[in-house]
């Protein structure tokens, strides 16, 4: 509820200082009326009328205090300085004169405060001397103490609103940081998934579309073979399939079933990726160089995606009669994998614009590897790719 009505006063800033300012003046109007009906009525040195536009005079800045604090405190003490100046006596609503202290106390900085309250001091010390023929320090003092609590409570309300600026700022640049970390953790997220749909669909489909058109020319002379690539093309489909099912999976925020998802493909089937390749028509040999070191989840993925878009490449850029061989080799700091060909779609590979050896290069860098790739000088292409091993890695000899 107090909260309510806060951001309320927040919005409506001048409502809010007509409302507490209108008891403030019928209470001076009161002390005044009682005044000047009393004994010494009439022993002024101005009507009471005058006291009233004295009282306007000094009150009705009052409105403008929020937007210039410094202006206002200003033109209400000088108000009451050439008041003292011409001997006319203090009034309730020389209060005012700490109303705007306490305005610069709570706006502005320590400087400003310390000499509006300075400022307000000396004005109590002249009117104090004004109105006592006999002034005491003990008097003074006790009346300078309702001053300075005043002043400091300016102070405070200062310290609080800044703090409380500061904690809000603070929260909104963690909120920010938070949501762009969130962006940046989703794009990370969706260029693996992306990585992964063009390996799955790229390998796949360049498989079919190899089997499809061998099916097609040997349809008539040989009917058996023909049938063996459409047997090929219905299983790479359905692997195809498979795989796709489990990456769309996670995107399925909302699907409150259970998903069964398959593990991550690792070196362990590269070799039945070579298989596959050899059985769409590409002669792959596959070689193991080295200590065989038991790798991470994520290198032996990378491997393997690499691997596949490098042969996938070889079966669509290749061309008839073309080979392919796969070299592992496990040295004592790093693994080198080396997929070379014999074909004739290296220019083909050259060109920029795939997405291919960007998501190999983006893959390698994720462990601090590097990829190679380009024509060979003797003809074919060739994918060369280091990746940190051992210590380094953090993996362990097999």
């Amino acid at each position: 509820m107090f909260g309510r009505f806060r951001d309320w006063g927040r919005r409506h800033p001048w409502i809010v200082d007509v409302l507490w300012l209108t008891p403030f003046v019928v209470l001076c109007l009161i002390v005044l009326a009682s005044y000047a009906s009393g004994p010494g009525a009439g022993s002024g040195v101005l009507p009471f009328w005058w006291y009233v536009v004295l009282g306007a005079v000094l009150v009705a800045p009052l409105l403008w205090r929020r937007r210039w604090p410094l202006t206002v405190f200003g033109v209400v003490s000088a108000t009451s300085f050439v008041q003292w100046v011409f001997g006319v006596e203090a009034t309730p609503f020389n209060l005012s004169v700490l109303v705007a202290m306490y305005t610069v106390a709570s706006c502005r900085g320590v400087r400003w405060a310390v000499a509006a309250g300075l400022v307000a001091e000396l004005g109590l010390a002249l009117a104090f001397g004004q109105v006592t023929r006999d002034p005491d320090f003990e008097t003074w003092a006790s009346m300078s103490v309702f001053v300075v609590a005043i002043w400091i409570s300016g102070i405070y309300a200062n310290t609080r609103r800044r703090y409380l600026e500061g904690l809000e700022e603070r929260a909104e640049r963690a909120e920010r940081e938070r949501d762009q970390q969130a962006r940046l953790a989703a794009a990370a997220e969706r260029a693996r998934i992306a990585r992964e749909l063009h390996d799955v669909v790229a390998h796949n489909v360049s498989v079919m579309i190899v089997q499809a058109d061998g099916a097609g020319y040997a349809i008539d002379q040989d009917p058996e073979q023909a049938r063996e690539a459409v047997r090929v093309i219905s299983a790479t489909g359905r692997r195809a399939l498979a795989e796709m099912r489990r990456m769309v999976g996670v995107l399925r925020a909302d699907d409150g079933g259970v998903e069964e998802y398959a593990p991550q493909p690792d070196l362990s089937q590269l070799d039945g990726l070579v298989e596959r390749v050899r059985a769409s028509g590409l002669p792959v040999e596959l070689r193991v160089v080295g200590v065989v070191r038991e790798l991470p989840e994520g290198e032996q993925l990378t491997v393997y995606r690499i691997v596949q878009e490098a042969l996938t490449n070889t079966l669509k850029h290749g061309g008839p009669g073309s080979g392919a061989v796969v070299e592992m080799e496990y040295g004592v700091r790093e693994l080198v994998v080396r997929v070379c060909d014999d074909g004739r779609g290296a220019a083909a590979r050259s060109r920029p614009g795939g997405h291919g050896l960007v998501g190999m290069r983006e893959r390698a860098a994720m462990f601090g590897g590097t990829v190679e790739a380009g024509p060979r000088p003797g003809g074919g292409f060739q994918v060369v790719v280091r990746l940190p091993v051992g210590e380094p890695g953090g993996s362990r000899a097999a």
